[in-house]
């Protein structure tokens, strides 16, 4: 008797469900809509995914329950199944309870149903896409048409951002802006539209609450934030781009920031090793950069992000396991690294100005807010960057830094260094790493073992007009994840 009760009940919790969500759909027409019709459809169209979100729910919460109850009262489902096969005229004695494709309940699908733990983990990143109309993502010369996906939330100092990209930009249909907002923030949204028709706004329709587990709460900012980009990349990547370069709303950009991803954006596709272009350098302080090269470029085993460039097929691969939370860390990582590399720059095209934030100005007032723009214009699109190709670079960078004379930091540091040229200065562990770059200065963190900036674990850098190469002795093993 119990178990019909129950059943009565899951289904009862189903109707009701879809009966709400239905004339909650319906008599959304009654209330002012925004005249903007762009507004009004997305309206709908998040109306329609809570529906089916929660129908969804109410779906997987039934079979769970019915497996629950096969699990815990097999009597009373054994009885059911002799009734199954009863005669007719039996069964018009009985009443008739079937149960179909029920399965033994897990271990943690009772503790979900106890309220233990957090439900099962939904379908992520499969949020519904506004239609996209076929877009053209080549130009008629074969150029790549490159969008720009500016991801922003609440800040109205984004103007600063958008004034730059619009600004530089050499071609509006080569590079089309794409703003994907977050937080529904009304002024920050009507700052965006200002810049109508110059731009795109999008808007990611997900405004729900999220789940946090208890010990992170203070971080939901960071769940959201890896939600918002989930859903923005797999909106880009629809219309049929090939490349996306990402850019967050508290970035400045450099006169020759559109060239620098149009003179490499090939390098992703030439060499299987690369998976990024970024226009961060983390080091990228003036006193740590030579000025008189802004058209140098590395290698690096570190993702820089802060404007950076991936390809489709990158995030086909990333986008089916993408993190709930802490994207740039778990991104760092060497499941999904891979060994691959990134591209950076001698001097960053990007600098930020976002001092408040989710990460409440983490190394802003030390490092960040000393990063050197660059200002010259480096026509990278008629540079021959093939140095930058891995064996090409392996085997030139590689050689040059263990051939160089090595010195201590003391010896640099007291200008007692009797020539000129490039130096290297050794460090054998971790401790020894972050007291000689705590004394030069220099970003002296690692993420999955690996320090800022650097590749094959060395980190170049300008000192007193000089070349300098932090690195481990010839023997290195590889990235240890200890000494993150």
């Amino acid at each position: 008797m119990r178990y019909h009760k129950i059943l009565i009940i899951a289904g009862f919790l189903i109707i009701w469900t879809f009966v709400f969500y239905y004339f909650m759909l319906r008599n959304s027409i009654d209330f002012p809509l925004p005249e903007n019709d762009y507004r009004r459809k997305m309206m709908f169209k998040k109306i329609e995914n809570q529906v089916k979100q929660e129908l969804k729910k109410s779906e997987k919460l039934t079979n769970t329950v019915l497996r629950y109850l096969k699990l815990n009262y097999p009597s009373e489902v054994s009885s059911n199944k002799k009734q199954e096969s009863q005669t007719p005229q039996q069964k018009d004695q009985a009443p008739q309870l079937q149960l179909v494709g029920v399965v033994p309940l897990t271990d943690k699908e009772q503790q979900t149903i106890m309220g233990l733990v957090e439900p099962p983990e939904q379908e992520q990143n499969h949020l519904e896409l506004p239609h996209v109309e076929a877009t053209i993502s080549h130009l008629k010369d074969g150029q790549p048409i490159i969008p720009i996906l500016v991801l922003a939330c609440n800040r109205v100092s984004i103007a600063k951002c958008l004034d730059n990209l619009i600004q530089y930009r050499p071609n509006a249909e080569q590079f089309p802006i794409i703003v994907s907002q977050d937080c529904a923030d009304e002024a920050t949204r009507n700052v965006i539209l200002s810049y109508e028709p110059q731009l795109t706004l999008v808007e990611q329709p997900d405004q729900s609450d999220i789940f946090v587990p208890p010990k992170e709460k203070k971080f939901k900012g960071y769940y959201k934030i890896s939600r918002h980009y989930s859903w923005a990349l797999n909106y880009t990547f629809s219309q049929g781009y090939e490349y996306v370069v990402i850019v967050e709303d508290d970035l400045n950009v450099a006169p020759d920031f559109y060239e620098y991803f149009l003179g490499t954006h090939h390098l992703l596709k030439q060499d299987p090793s690369l998976w990024c272009i970024s226009a961060w350098n983390d080091n990228g302080k003036a006193k740590f950069i030579d000025v008189s090269h802004p058209d140098l470029l590395y290698r690096t085993d570190f993702f820089p992000g802060l404007g950076w460039m991936l390809t489709k097929n990158l995030w086909q691969e990333l986008s089916v396991k993408w993190p709930k939370s802490f994207w740039d860390d778990w991104i760092r990582h060497p499941e999904q690294r891979k060994d691959r590399v990134c591209i950076r720059p001698e001097i960053s095209r990007t600098r930020t100005f976002g001092k408040i934030g989710v990460s409440n100005g983490l190394f802003f007032d030390k490092y960040l807010r000393y990063i050197k723009l660059s200002e010259e214009f480096v026509p990278f699109t008629q540079l021959n960057l093939s140095y930058l190709l891995k064996d090409n670079y392996d085997n030139t960078f590689l050689k040059k830094v263990y051939t160089l004379p090595i010195v201590t930091y003391d010896e640099l540091r007291r200008r007692l260094i009797s020539k000129d040229g490039p130096v290297r200065i050794q460090y054998i562990n971790r401790e020894q790493y972050k007291r000689i770059t705590k004394m030069l200065g220099l970003m002296d963190d690692f993420k999955s073992g690996v320090p800022r900036t650097a590749y094959h674990g060395i980190v170049s850098f300008f000192y007193e007009k000089r070349r300098v190469y932090l690195a481990p002795n010839l023997n290195w093993k590889g990235y240890d994840l200890s000494w993150s």
